[in-house]
This record gives structure tokens, C-alpha cells and sequence, in this order.
């Protein structure tokens, strides 16, 4: 009789889970982080034992974060013992969280993390993967989703850890997933092994720790079988959730669109959306622009969704930086929406040379004065405008629908514009807009303020400061690309004509 060399019911389930997740691939180099905890410890013995059969190459690594003194230069010693028995390369190095904590300003558990995180990914890049393994079992997943719920992360939280996920460049792997942390330590205790015991664990400052020690065994003298109801419940909205990331997969293109550092969300189009892809898709936008979701709650989808109907100029600051702009016809999730802006920063005001050229950062200004004689009808437009054309493909609102107002000159486009000469004046500037700005806009017949007229014309906020404003001593005479002074305008008894003409370069 042949007998089947089979591994250990445990390793058979990892195995199994491995590869029904696809979790490696063969000729795999693998970094395995170990802690020296029972879980860590449990994980190496098994890939070690199935590295075989799985066609993978190991790398350990194991970080001391600098926090429980010589407890933990213990657990490198112990760490680097157990590789070197099991012949396998390590890197074993320590970092100082706490001083990355005080830098950040952020809590010990979340600096642990991003220092660890980094970490891995530094040892995974040294050695040519982007995948690492981590010890996570079940229990962690139950741990999590509570943790999740707790905090109100929205309904993405509730399904708690993945059997792979992609951290910036990183994909994190737990093989120990279906595994339960009793079954862990009876692996250790089966194969002798001695892993170390962290006494940080017992500790009830950490919230996991709470939700270990207190929460969970509260909820189970309510309901005994309360940690398979939250597996179903994570099985359950793993469902919907595909489904809906299917659905935000077509809307990509259609709705939203990701250029340079920001979400640009077509209003008209998110506002006809169903509430749950509305919330679905804010939440793949903001995991588009910062990796992750880890910090952002559902109140900060609520407070998105809550200020969809205000009027543009409106903002809020969300966490990772990001900001949500409204403008007129779009929706707008970034650092810095005014990137966005086909017109480049401006900075201190600059003199016109007349005639000649002037040269502005991102822009070429041509200056040149013409007689009345220099015209015929057909060498210019007359009384109408042609729309804005921007510098990228991020759409604009057309600046000026108006028709035949009297006294606009334009060759080819807004940023060629014409003036009375004797009007303007010989000293020009172009400038930003400053605060109690005010002109006549062509076709009026009284000033008004700078910023109403750019509210009126519907002027994204993010553009306003950015527009050139051409000035004299006296006022304003263009908002280049919109419009021009009425008290300068080219009329019938105009003898000399000052052409400006602005162009990107």
C-alpha cells in the first residue's frame, strides 16, 4: 500500500487557503514578518514546511520597535535563533517609534504600524517582492471589525481583514486567516516550539487590547456564537461590496476622472447616482488619491454627502490632506484643486513693456500699439466672443455667452484683447486680484466688485487667483480671458489701438 505524505490537517487548511486566494505564486521570493509571538512563529513553521510544495522562497524580518527594552532585544535574539535554525535569511533591525510618534503627532499604536509597514516594505523592496505574509488569524479579523464598528468607518470596516490587501506599494498576505489564535498555539505547543509572549498584549491601554480583553467576552454572556455572527455579517457586505466596486468601475470615465492628484467628480451626474454608489464612490476616490482608508470615518463621508447641494466656493478639509472643493459644475477631491487651474500661479505684479514683450512665469505677453488705418472689418471679430479653450483637458465653463456687445475686438481668442489707447494710459501691470477689487465690466454701465463679477460668471473659486488682471493706475482694464473695462473700449472715435495679447508658453 503507497502511503500519502500529506501535511498536518493545519498545514492543509493554510495550504488550501493559500492557494484558493492566491496569495503567492510559484518561484515567489516571500518576506514572512515574525514577531516571535505564537501566531508569527505558527506562520513561518507552516511556509516552512510548505515552501516545497508551494515553489516559494523565504526572507524574514522582524522589526524592534524600541519599546519594551530588553523584553524585546529578547525577541530579536530569539528571532534571529529561530532562523538560523531553520536556515533562512533575516533582517533584523530596530527603529524608534516613539520619536516617529512625537513627529507625527499621531497615536503609539498608529506610529507602530506606518514604522512597521515601512519597514516591511523597505526589506521587500531589498530583496525583490512586493508581497510579505503577517500572522493575522481570525481572531484578529473579529478584533477588527469591532475596532471598525467602534469607529465608525463605514460599511467597507465591517469587512474587516482581507486574505490580501495593497498597502501603497506593499501587498500584505494572511495565510493564517481561517486559523483561530487556539489553533496557533496548539501548533507551537505540538512542535515544541517556544515563542516569545509579549506582557504588552495584556495591556488595556491599546483599543485592540479592550476589545480582546473586555468588549468581546461582554458580547459573547449576550450571544455565545456573536464572533461567527460577525463573520457572516463580513461575508455579507464582502458581497455588496463587490458588486458595488463593480458598478464604480463603469462609473470611472462617465462620472469621475483622476487628474494629476485630484477626483474630478461630473456634479450633474454624481448627484443622479443612488445614495449607496454616491457614498461607494466618494470612498474609492479618496482610497484613489491616499492608498487607504484608514483614517477616514464614515462621519466624513456624511459631511461630504451633507454639503453636495452648497454653493461653489464651499470646501472641507478631510483627513490625508485632502480637500473637497464644489464648483459650478463639478465636484472636486484633492491636495490642491487650484492645480487644476489651465492658468499657472501669478506672482508679483509686473509692468507691461509698451510696445514690446513681457515675459511672466507661464506666460508671453505681447504689446503692440496700431492706428485706426492699420484695421479693416475683416482683420478682427466684432462684437462677439469665442469660448474659453483650456490649457488641459479638464473642462472649463464657458466664461461669456453674451453676443454682440459693443466694442469687443478679439483676434482668434479671449487672451487677444483690444483697447482705446488714449484710455489705458502708458503704465500697465498685470497683477492677481487683490481685496476690493472692482471694475465696469463691458457692456455696463456702473463698477462693480471683482469677486461678484467672477461669482456671476461662474468663475471656479480655485481659478480666481490665478487670473491675470491687467491694470492701470486708475482701475482695472482685463480680466484677461473674461472681459475687458467698458471705459476703455475700441469705439468709433478710438485713433490708436492697443493690442494685448496673452499666450502660454
Amino acid at each position: 500500500m503507497v502511503r500519502e505524505n500529506k501535511p498536518p490537517a493545519l498545514e492543509r487548511r493554510v495550504l488550501h487557503f493559500i492557494r484558493e486566494h492566491h496569495l503567492v505564486s510559484s518561484q515567489d521570493k516571500l518576506l514572512v514578518a515574525v514577531s516571535g509571538g505564537q501566531d508569527s512563529v505558527c506562520l513561518l513553521h507552516i511556509l516552512v514546511k510548505l515552501r516545497e510544495e508551494l515553489d516559494i522562497r523565504l526572507h524574514i524580518a522582524h522589526l524592534n520597535h524600541q519599546l519594551r527594552g530588553a523584553e524585546a532585544e529578547a525577541d530579536a535574539q530569539y528571532v534571529s535563533e529561530l532562523v538560523h535554525q531553520l536556515g533562512i535569511s533575516a533582517t533584523i533591525e530596530q527603529r524608534d517609534v516613539k520619536n516617529y510618534q512625537a513627529q507625527q503627532h499621531i497615536s503609539l499604536e498608529e506610529a507602530a504600524r506606518e514604522v512597521r509597514y515601512t519597514f516591511l516594505a523597505q526589506v521587500a523592496k531589498s530583496i525583490g517582492t512586493d508581497r510579505v505574509a503577517v500572522g493575522h488569524t481570525i481572531d484578529d479579523h473579529i478584533e477588527t471589525i469591532l475596532m471598525h464598528l467602534i469607529r465608525g468607518t463605514g460599511i467597507r470596516g465591517l469587512c474587516g481583514l482581507q486574505p490580501k490587501q495593497i498597502r501603497n506599494s506593499l501587498t500584505i498576505v494572511r495565510p493564517l486567516l481561517p486559523v483561530s489564535r487556539h489553533d496557533t498555539a496548539d501548533y507551537c505547543h505540538h512542535h515544541q516550539l517556544a515563542p516569545r509572549i509579549d506582557v504588552s498584549n495584556l495591556s488595556l491601554a491599546p483599543l485592540r487590547n479592550r476589545v480582546r480583553h473586555q468588549l468581546l467576552p461582554l458580547l459573547q454572556s449576550y450571544n455565545p456564537g456573536v464572533s461567527e455572527a460577525l463573520l457572516r455579517t463580513a461575508r455579507s457586505v464582502s458581497d455588496d461590496l463587490a458588486f458595488l466596486d463593480k458598478e464604480i468601475g463603469q462609473l470611472w470615465g462617465e462620472v469621475a476622472q483622476k487628474l494629476e492628484n485630484t477626483i474630478i467628480l461630473d456634479k450633474e451626474r454624481f448627484l443622479g447616482l443612488p445614495s449607496a454608489l454616491k457614498h461607494h464612490l466618494l470612498r474609492a476616490s479618496i482610497e484613489k488619491l491616499l492608498g487607504n482608508l484608514k483614517d477616514i470615518e464614515a462621519r466624513h463621508i456624511e459631511e461630504i454627502i451633507d454639503a453636495l447641494a452648497k454653493p461653489a466656493g464651499k470646501r472641507l478639509n478631510l483627513p490625508g490632506g485632502l480637500i473637497f472643493s464644489i464648483e459650478y459644475d463639478k465636484y472636486l477631491i484633492g491636495t490642491d484643486p487650484s492645480i487644476l487651474s489651465p492658468f499657472p500661479s501669478l506672482g508679483a505684479e509686473c509692468q507691461l513693456k509698451i510696445p514690446g514683450e513681457t515675459l511672466l512665469p507661464g506666460w508671453r505677453i505681447e504689446a503692440n500699439i496700431l492706428s485706426r488705418e492699420d484695421f479693416t472689418t475683416t482683420s478682427f471679430i466684432k462684437g462677439s466672443v469665442k469660448g474659453l479653450r483650456p490649457f488641459t483637458n479638464y473642462s472649463s465653463p464657458s466664461p461669456w455667452k453674451e453676443r454682440g456687445t459693443e466694442g469687443v475686438w478679439l483676434i482668434d481668442n479671449l487672451f487677444t484683447a483690444h483697447f482705446d489707447r488714449n484710455k489705458t494710459g502708458d503704465k500697465l501691470t498685470v497683477r492677481p486680484r487683490q481685496p476690493g477689487d472692482r471694475f465696469q465690466p463691458l457692456g455696463l454701465s456702473q463698477p462693480k466688485k471683482l469677486g461678484e463679477f467672477m461669482i456671476d460668471i461662474k468663475i471656479p473659486q480655485a481659478w480666481r487667483q490665478r487670473i491675470p488682471i491687467v491694470c492701470s493706475p486708475q482701475h482695472i482694464l482685463w480680466v484677461v480671458g473674461w472681459r475687458i473695462d467698458d471705459r476703455v473700449k475700441v469705439t468709433d472715435n478710438t485713433k490708436r489701438i492697443l493690442c494685448l495679447k496673452f499666450e502660454r508658453y
